[in-house]
């Protein structure tokens, strides 16, 4: 029983290490491929489809701050203040989970930038205790800054599509550094769904959502924002 418990032990301590030497590296490395990369060539090949992953990692100052304006005001409006999660977005999508049968998350964006860099994206109980987890390492570790520059790098943004400058290029043909605000709007009001939604031409329902979008950038912007600033 002795040697059970000190295997566990060895284990669970070998697993924190590892955690920690990936949150440490990658806060200077630039995230190449992600979990969810793997599994849609995966699901790609299972289906006959061909394996593509439209990737171009670019450092923050490369992106525009249209898009990362965009960004926070469609996905996480308290992303400069919270400490990775946004307890009153939390009650709100309990609440809203509970009225219906349409299953609407709280999760911020320090917690979609976890989940998508060092999980997988099934839900269950155990990802949503390891996404705790790694989002209070790269709170704490990484900072605002290099979290927003990760998430814009290896967020999904289109079929086989991952991060800033792939998604630029593949809905505007032009390079992420000079998206202008409808454009970054458009992309940000994909992001619930981005293999279903098109950045362009846009539907109905996305076109309001883009609207929407650049309505907040006007007054979030005018209010408190600075990318720049953020640590």
């Amino acid at each position: 029983m002795g040697r059970l418990f000190r295997f566990i032990w060895r284990f669970f301590l070998g697993l924190i290490l590892l955690s920690l030497f990936l949150v440490f590296l990658y806060k200077w490395v630039p995230v190449k491929i992600t979990p969810l990369m793997i599994i849609r060539s995966v699901e790609n090949y299972q289906r006959g489809d061909k394996i593509s992953i439209y990737h171009d990692w670019e450092p923050l100052e490369n992106i525009s701050k249209n898009l990362q304006l965009a960004v926070i005001c469609s996905e996480d409006q308290n992303f400069l203040t919270h400490n990775g999660f946004d307890l009153k977005a939390i009650e709100k999508a309990i609440e809203n989970n509970k009225k219906g049968k349409r299953i609407k998350g709280g999760s911020t964006i320090s917690q979609q930038t976890a989940k998508n860099v060092f999980l997988w994206p099934e839900r269950s109980w155990l990802r949503k205790g390891l996404e705790v987890y790694f989002t209070f390492l790269i709170e704490h570790i990484w900072g605002k800054e290099r979290i927003m520059e990760v998430y814009l790098n290896s967020i999904e943004m289109g079929k086989d599509v991952y991060g800033a400058e792939a998604a630029s290029q593949y809905w505007f043909k032009k390079s992420a550094s000079i998206l202008s605000a409808s454009e970054a709007a458009a992309i940000a009001a994909i992001l619930p769904n981005p293999r279903k939604y098109k950045a362009r031409p846009t539907s109905r329902y996305i076109q309001g959502r883009v609207n929407w979008v650049v309505r907040q950038m006007g007054y979030f912007g005018k209010l408190n924002y600075g990318i720049n600033h953020v640590k």
